[in-house]
């Protein structure tokens, strides 16, 4: 869940028919946008990443220097020709070298030019023939927001709560410490697909030790569902898991396995629904394969086909990364109609990882940049997705550095690593809520960044972390509104002392639910005796 990958526009490099205008365009590509920090590993990627990152670009080819990007045009009479794409650059009749070469997508001179007719998720393709969302890409072609002047995210306030949390030598949140009344839905995180039965599957022993406690607190707040939230980040590092669920996917007979052992969890454990956390499909640093992006659209309706024959209404949900690059690989049209809504993981925009992305290299930026969300929700906009399925995720933590400069602080600055570990987390680079408040209650410097709508605190001299808090929580859920949301989801409950929730939940328009102290009896699930009422 954790290390959702930075979000931003397609990088595009489009080689002109002159000089002045490949000259402008180089310029142009310099400055659309971020590289992701997971790029589509072909050979065509490659070369335009490392094309745009040139800051002297060179864009003129000949007979003996062939073009980075493109097929090396016409010659003039000092035998020195253009990159460019299209007939005009690639035609038997002009083209110099490199003439098969083809453009991203095809602006209108036809697939014999072009490696495909449209872009992925309804991204513009531009007049040269490359792929993004900016104005330079789609002239007045840009995607129509929605506008809302309601509270339509107070409808659902979801919470994942890590079932390994337990291991943490301090900071830890018991399935009873689990503070109730604001949350809608408790997302238990995680449990996984096992890669030969394909059935449901522990994380470990701690993160499965907790089920039944989990979904019992639905005893002490009647509105409450608990949901398991199947896969996560780590499903698909390598290991054993790697390929399960696009293994499990591929086929009706192990979607089935899997159906028939998550049914019977969903009822052994008194879970409300199943929220599937795959990261990602299609995506091959992730395992992923071609195949997952139709094999998933398939599970998912079989998915929801058999969780109605079941005789209970359950839940189905599915995560969505902030990142174009990963965000390729979900069908998203043909998922929606199958599931309840979309958690679109908003945050992890920027961390340490971005040192090794040139294009962005080694500078401290918020994870949670209001920009880049926003940005994020319009690809979703661009497939008429309705924005009442979809769900902001939120943090309720920090990524951290460690800046080069003390004497630079700000956001935009150098780091050289991410800030020391935290005393309950204990990960460099990663602090949670209740480790920042207790930063901030040293004596810990704090700025705020409106455009990101965050907050920067500094301490110790070089050390450095972005986060939200009650202001900036509330911006962002006033966001969430404004764009017609039907919910907001925060990663993780465990990582709060209660001073974000308590935050959220002053800014809801529904109020705090009943939540009861009384006696739960296993032996008969209709039988509660409420002690009081807080």
């Amino acid at each position: 869940m954790l290390r959702s990958v930075v979000f931003a526009a397609l990088v595009g490099v489009v080689l002109a028919a002159d000089l002045e205008s490949a000259s402008q365009f180089w310029e142009q590509a310099k400055d659309v946008g971020h590289i992701p920090t997971a790029a589509e590993p072909t050979t065509f990627r490659m070369m335009a990443v490392a094309a745009a990152e040139e800051e002297e670009p060179d864009y003129t080819c000949s007979r003996t220097k062939p073009c980075k990007l493109g097929c090396c045009g016409p010659l003039d009479a000092t035998g020195v020709g253009a990159c460019g794409a299209g007939p005009d650059f690639c035609g038997a009749d002009v083209c110099t070298s490199n003439c098969k070469w083809k453009s991203e997508c095809d602006p209108g001179w036809g697939l014999e030019w072009s490696n495909a007719t449209t872009c992925p998720l309804n991204v513009c393709c531009s007049k040269f023939g490359f792929c993004g969302t900016t104005p330079d890409f789609c002239g007045g072609n840009l995607a129509a927001k929605p506008e809302c002047s309601g509270r339509s995210s107070d409808a659902k306030t979801i919470g994942y709560w890590e079932g390994w949390n337990g291991q943490r030598k301090c900071g830890r949140m018991a399935p009873e410490d689990i503070p109730l009344g604001y949350y809608t839905h408790i997302f238990y995180s995680f449990a996984m697909i096992d890669p030969k039965s394909f059935h449901i599957a522990p994380m470990d022993t701690e993160t499965a030790a907790h089920y039944d406690a989990v979904a019992a607190l639905k005893a002490r707040q009647s509105d409450l569902q608990v949901w398991i939230a199947i896969g996560g980040w780590a499903h698909n590092d390598e290991g054993p898991y790697r390929t399960a669920f696009s293994d499990m996917a591929k086929s009706t007979k192990n979607q089935d396995a899997f159906f028939e052992s998550l049914v019977t969890f969903l009822f052994q454990h008194n879970f409300d629904g199943v929220d599937i956390d795959w990261e990602y499909p299609v995506a091959e640093d992730r395992g992923g394969i071609p195949e997952d992006y139709d094999n998933l659209v398939t599970m998912l309706r079989r998915l929801r086909e058999r969780l109605n024959r079941t005789g209970r209404k359950f839940g189905l949900s599915i995560t969505l990364p902030a990142s174009y690059w990963y965000l390729r690989g979900f069908d998203i049209v043909n998922i929606e109609p199958h599931i309840d809504f979309f958690n679109m993981m908003t945050y992890d925009i920027h961390g340490t990882w971005d040192s090794t992305v040139k294009s962005i290299g080694p500078y401290a930026f918020a994870h949670t940049n209001m920009t880049e969300i926003d940005m994020a929700l319009e690809l979703l906009w661009r497939n008429n997705i309705n924005p009442e399925r979809v769900n902001l995720g939120l943090g309720f933590y920090g990524r951290s550095f460690t800046m080069k400069d003390p004497g630079c602080m700000a956001a935009g600055c150098e780091f050289t690593d991410g800030a020391k570990g935290g005393e309950c987390t204990g990960t460099a680079g990663v602090l949670s809520a209740a480790e920042i408040v207790k930063i901030l209650d040293d004596g810990a410097t704090v700025t705020f960044d409106p455009v990101a709508a965050v907050k920067i605190v500094t301490w110790g001299g070089n050390q450095w972390v972005s986060w939200d808090d009650a202001q900036t929580l509330k911006i962002k859920q006033d966001f969430a509104n404004q764009r017609c949301l039907g919910g907001t989801f925060v990663w993780a409950i465990d990582l709060d002392d209660g001073t974000l929730i308590d935050a959220l939940g002053s800014n809801l328009s529904r109020p705090k639910s009943l939540v009861y102290n009384g006696t739960y009896y296993q032996a008969d699930a209709g039988t509660f005796v409420p002690q009081d009422a807080l």
